[in-house]
């Protein structure tokens, strides 16, 4: 389409079309980027960091190491990190927290949590409102949170959860996967349990299988669970809790909740279990 097929669209349609072409060079701009960064080289520094401060990594097969640095390139380019409560932001914060979200885009065709642009981070587990979505304090007092996941807002994690829950590989808890399987959960405007999924015949399995474990992990009393009881809290929490212990506890999950390990092997496009 040359300028002068352009004039004719203009004059026939007016500034819709104009407002479709801008956005489609946007699209192809961010991609090109998208591209350019992925294929970026990856310090040998910042391998250092993850090596160290995220033991998960060291079980990936070379292929998705390759490919997690380049999503790490793009996150740390899309996203930007506030230090709050006199924290300093460090490269070894960024990359800790970009390394451990990026695992869950492995694999899979994303928007690379497009609704999320600010992680904040404080030092320490940290004390907020309870609040209501109209803005009005609905609990006086305190609430001590390892992190919140906000949909359309930043998500906020504690430093010192990040790298305990980030170190323990075997626990089945790592806020940084918790929260960042939130911001999934949310693509599709509601924070419920069911993120978007490849296909549209896959949401009656998922909804049968999440349902189903939903329900027995909030009735269960007694003995070990595989997933921490937190995610008996509501369907939000419970694929965030699954999450978590489907990345560090596959061969439990796999042995105990079949049926859930399979759904998310096919949400996540990846089997933990040939990790190990």
């Amino acid at each position: 389409m040359d300028a002068k097929d352009l004039t004719i669209l203009f004059t026939a349609t007016g500034v819709p079309v104009l407002a479709v072409v801008f956005i489609m060079i946007k699209r192809l701009h961010r991609r090109f980027k998208r591209k350019k960064l992925a294929g970026k080289a990856f310090g040998e520094e910042w391998v250092k960091i993850i090596k160290a401060n995220v033991p998960l990594y060291n079980r990936l097969p070379d292929s998705l190491k390759e490919q997690l640095h380049g999503l790490i390139h793009i996150f740390l380019a899309e996203k930007s990190f506030k230090g709050c409560g006199g924290l300093e932001i460090t490269d070894e914060i960024r990359i800790t927290i970009a390394a451990q979200a990026s695992m869950l885009l492995l694999n899979r065709k994303t928007s690379y949590f497009r609704k999320l642009r600010t992680i904040l981070v404080y030092p320490h587990t940290y004390v907020a409102k309870m609040v209501s979505s109209n803005g009005v304090i609905e609990i006086e007092g305190r609430s001590v949170r390892l992190g919140e996941s906000w949909q359309n807002g930043p998500v906020v994690l504690a430093w010192d959860s990040v790298t305990g829950g980030t170190r323990n590989i075997a626990d089945g808890r790592n806020v940084v996967l918790h929260e960042f399987s939130h911001q999934l959960d949310q693509e599709d405007g509601a924070a419920d349990g069911a993120p978007i999924l490849e296909h549209r015949s896959s949401y009656v399995m998922w909804a049968r299988v999440l349902g189903e474990e939903y329900e027995a992990l909030r009735k269960k009393r007694r003995g070990k669970a595989v997933m921490d009881r937190y995610g008996a809290t509501n369907p939000a929490e419970f694929f965030a809790v699954a999450t978590e212990a489907f990345f560090e506890k596959p061969k439990q999950m796999k042995k105990k909740h079949p049926e859930l390990y399979d759904e998310l092997k096919d949400y996540y496009k990846l089997d933990p279990l040939e990790w190990l």
